[in-house]
């Protein structure tokens, strides 16, 4: 792209943080495509993922001041987008519509478990064991792969996708406890 400037992470972040549109831009294109995947995860509409989106990268760019380089930037921005797309679903939950955390490309509707909101789901996804929870949280909520997962949790994609079946597995659990012990049971 003519005129476009080629920023290092942390020129990126530096000028970010001091509201320099050209860096906002660079940012906003670099981790574009990724982030929109995150979140057509959650609505399959591809304007209400843009919104959500959209939101998400201006809370990036008047937090960025915040980053400090303890973590990647790439994560520290899906945490700020996944934050949106929570804050999105809350607000829209008078539709009865609840993220699809069972990796399904629609959000699940008119079922039982649509009392089950985010932060109820967070909840008993923290309830899991320690590698369960991260391997469930990397892939279902940051859309990360099983390859990527086993590079950062150095660990086999074949291991990952296994915790990934024991957490979706204990979810379950955790879901029928609650459900059979709640005044939708019947």
């Amino acid at each position: 792209m003519p005129g476009s400037v080629d920023f290092s992470e942390k020129e990126l972040v530096e000028q970010c943080a001091k509201n320099k549109r050209q860096a906002q831009e660079a940012l906003y294109r670099r981790y574009f495509p990724a982030m929109l995947r995150m979140c057509l995860r959650y609505s399959s509409d591809k304007e209400i993922a843009l919104e959500i989106l959209n939101a998400g990268f201006l809370r990036v760019f008047q937090k960025m001041h915040t980053f400090s380089f303890s973590g990647s930037l790439e994560g520290w921005i899906r945490r700020i987008i996944f934050h949106s797309i929570s804050d999105y679903f809350r607000q829209h939950a008078r539709q009865e519509t609840m993220l699809d955390w069972d990796g399904r490309d629609a959000p699940t509707r008119a079922t039982a478990l649509n009392d089950l909101y985010f932060q109820d789901i967070m909840g008993l996804v923290d309830q899991l064991p320690a590698v369960e929870r991260e391997v469930f949280v990397l892939y279902a909520i940051e859309g990360f792969t099983h390859a990527e997962i086993g590079e950062r949790l150095n660990i086999p994609p074949g291991t990952s996708k296994w915790h990934l079946s024991m957490a979706r597995k204990q979810l379950k659990e955790l879901i029928q406890h609650l459900y059979n012990n709640s005044n939708y049971a019947g």
